[in-house]
């Protein structure tokens, strides 16, 4: 099994700043993929960002150039630091893990942390 403890959101003004972490414990011992996806109220979730155990990134079109995915592997955290954020940016924010184990592969959520962003 494998627990998700997410932090970091808040409440931020328009082009204001936030950093969520979230991080890993119990059966981590092959974190694949990591990633940071939303869901706004009446919408379905979507994908934010996602970086691989290589350190290989990939970003929602909305968000390239104001939100970076980054992992700390010895920590089993991933991070997303959002800049310029917008009112359009508010939403429940859920860190998920792929996890390998043997031939298998095991998705994880976090319990999702929210952001709001006023204008």
């Amino acid at each position: 099994q494998v627990q998700l403890v997410e932090s970091g959101g808040g409440l931020v003004q328009a082009g204001g700043s936030l950093r969520l972490s979230c991080a890993a414990s119990g059966s981590t011992a092959s974190i694949n993929v990591m990633g940071w996806y939303r869901q706004a109220p009446g919408n379905q979730r979507e994908l934010v960002a996602t970086i691989t155990s290589g350190s290989i990134t990939n970003y929602a079109d909305s968000v390239k150039g104001r939100f970076t995915i980054s992992r700390d592997n010895a920590k089993n955290t991933v991070y997303l630091q959002m800049n310029s954020l917008k009112p359009e940016d508010t939403a429940v924010y859920y860190c998920k893990i792929v996890v390998s184990i043997g031939v298998r592969q095991y998705g994880y959520w976090g319990q999702g942390t929210q952001v709001t962003v006023s204008s």
